[in-house]
């Protein structure tokens, strides 16, 4: 299933790679740039995850019905789909964290990374929707172990 419109129509063919495939980092390029087309791209891109979500949730469900799922999303809370879950976990660290980490990606640029940053939600305000909260700042230990004390706590919740 293919969203109704070609992103070289809307974002421009300066978006395609050699291959003539969306290059995630010139899309990136081009629409942290500018609210118009990042809204834009949000619109287009968000009603297909949440299909997908829904059908692999539905699915897990089926198959574990007393599992837990963990659904990933930079901006789960930005979009509104937070409300569409039992629990929120926020996975935060210093800027500076989130910063060296990007970097680690290949093709990361600072200047997109901070672009990307300063279009998401301050963590302090994410924390107010957050049921849980990791802090990945520390050491891999710690972060383990707020993970672990996440884990038990959402078992012991009756479903």
């Amino acid at each position: 299933m293919a969203p109704p419109t070609s992103a070289s129509t809307t974002f421009g063919n300066g978006i395609l790679g050699e291959n003539g495939e969306i290059d995630r980092r010139k899309l990136a390029e081009r629409v942290f740039g500018s609210p118009e087309l990042l809204a834009r791209l949000n619109f287009l891109v968000h009603p297909w995850v949440v299909l997908r979500e829904e059908r692999l949730l539905a699915d897990f469900t089926a198959r574990e019905p007393h599992g837990i799922a963990v659904v990933e999303a930079a901006i789960l809370i930005e979009t509104g789909s937070y409300r569409r879950f039992d629990r929120i976990i926020l996975v935060t660290c210093l800027e500076e964290h989130q910063v060296e980490r990007a970097l680690r990606r290949d093709g990361a640029l600072l200047a997109d990374i901070r672009a990307r940053l300063s279009r998401q939600m301050p963590l302090d305000e994410k924390r107010k929707f957050a049921d849980f909260v990791i802090d990945t700042s520390g050491e891999k230990e710690s972060t383990l172990h707020q993970t672990r004390a996440v884990y038990e706590a959402l078992r012991s919740i009756e479903s």
